[in-house]
């Protein structure tokens, strides 16, 4: 059982950053990969980023590349997500969430564990 809490998010401008952060309890976090999702109101929930257990390998959605960098720490079973260059559009619900498997899936229901959400507001 792993359980997962975000932080960080808020309110920015447009063009401005925010850093997410998703702590894990449980001593297997560095076996898990780690992966961020979003939900803006009134849509479905997208895939962000993911990133493999050893944070090796990482898998981004077109929309967010380039502005966008997960990364975890394993010794403070936490992940991140440096989000840069932020759009309105970016506004939405954030979740971190965490799955067993090797490779840093893109689909939700890939994942087993899921966290409370952490709200993001860009204004324009």
């Amino acid at each position: 059982q792993v359980q997962l809490v975000e932080s960080g998010g808020g309110l920015v401008q447009a063009g401005g950053s925010l850093r997410l952060s998703c702590a894990a309890s449980g001593r297997t976090f560095s076996t898990y990969t780690m992966g961020w999702f979003r939900q803006a109101p009134g849509k479905e929930r997208e895939f962000v980023a993911a990133i493999t257990s050893s944070g090796r390998g990482t898998n981004y959605a077109d929309s967010v590349k380039g502005r966008f960098t997960i990364s975890r720490d394993n010794a403070k079973n936490t992940v991140y997500l440096q989000m840069n260059s932020l759009k309105p559009e970016d506004t939405a619900v954030y979740y971190c969430a965490a799955r067993q498997g090797t490779v840093p899936a893109s689909t939700g229901k890939s994942y087993d564990y899921w966290g409370q959400g952490t709200q993001v507001t860009v204004s324009s």
